[in-house]
């Protein structure tokens, strides 16, 4: 069953001043999700996958992911923060390249497919994250380049840091994701073994609010089609 809710959220979620500062019109919706059902990746899910690239297609009419308006805003903010766009791409963004010119979009597991074809169908930064092995509440703030950040190299598990000023999703442990929406960590990643989740829709003028809620709704259907029973609730946007 899906409720469409005011947040908060069960699990706290914030934005710092100083990140507003940078993007004041920046948005978020969160999509939370119990007693999910994961797994590999089956017919279902990649004819998600396939119908959010035909709709890209669609969308972008031949011309590249970047010029889309939406992504533009993205490269943006990332400018604004001291990151170079055209090297770190948003989320999003790095997706899109994919669907269209690299090869095709990836086959990862249900619940991640899900949300990719979210992210490529409506050009949105998407991120899910395990609800289980968060700790505490998520922030997105500024980082000092003193939090650690789990990710992996070489087949092995590394800490890094994030650069001082750095836009990143933490909890109480460390960083989640750096750079706003460009790399999420392996601690908090959505595994086989997952079964609830908080699924993070992020947005930028020109996006409206109810484009933005349409995408969450979207997610919500797709998450319960792949896991029926689950309890899916979709919290109102925060700007």
């Amino acid at each position: 069953m899906t409720q469409s809710l005011p947040l908060p959220l069960s699990l706290p979620l914030t934005v710092a001043d100083e990140v507003r500062a940078l993007a004041p019109g920046f948005t978020h919706l969160a999509v939370e999700a119990r007693g999910l059902v994961n797994g590999p990746s089956n017919a279902a899910s990649s004819a998600l996958l396939d119908e959010a690239v035909r709709r890209l297609t669609e969308r972008l009419d031949g011309r590249a992911p970047h010029e889309d308006p939406h992504v533009a805003a993205w490269r943006a903010a990332y400018g604004a923060f001291g990151a170079k766009p055209s090297r770190t791409r948003n989320s999003a963004e790095a997706l899109a390249r994919r669907a269209v010119s690299d090869g095709g979009l990836p086959r990862i597991n249900l619940l991640v497919d899900a949300y990719n074809a979210i992210s490529v169908a409506h050009l949105i930064p998407v991120g899910g994250e395990d609800l289980d092995r968060i700790r505490g509440g998520m922030r997105l703030v500024r980082a000092t380049g003193d939090e650690p950040f789990a990710t992996a190299a070489g087949g092995e598990e590394v800490t890094e840091h994030p650069e001082p000023g750095e836009v990143v999703w933490c909890d109480d442990e460390g960083v989640t994701c750096r750079r706003w929406n460009w790399r999420q960590g392996v601690r908090t990643r959505l595994t086989e073994r997952s079964v609830n989740a908080l699924f993070l829709l992020e947005s930028l003028p020109p996006m409206t609010h109810g484009a933005l809620e349409a995408a969450g709704v979207e997610l919500a259907e797709a998450l319960e089609a792949l896991s029926p029973g689950a309890r899916i609730t979709v919290r109102a946007s925060g700007g």
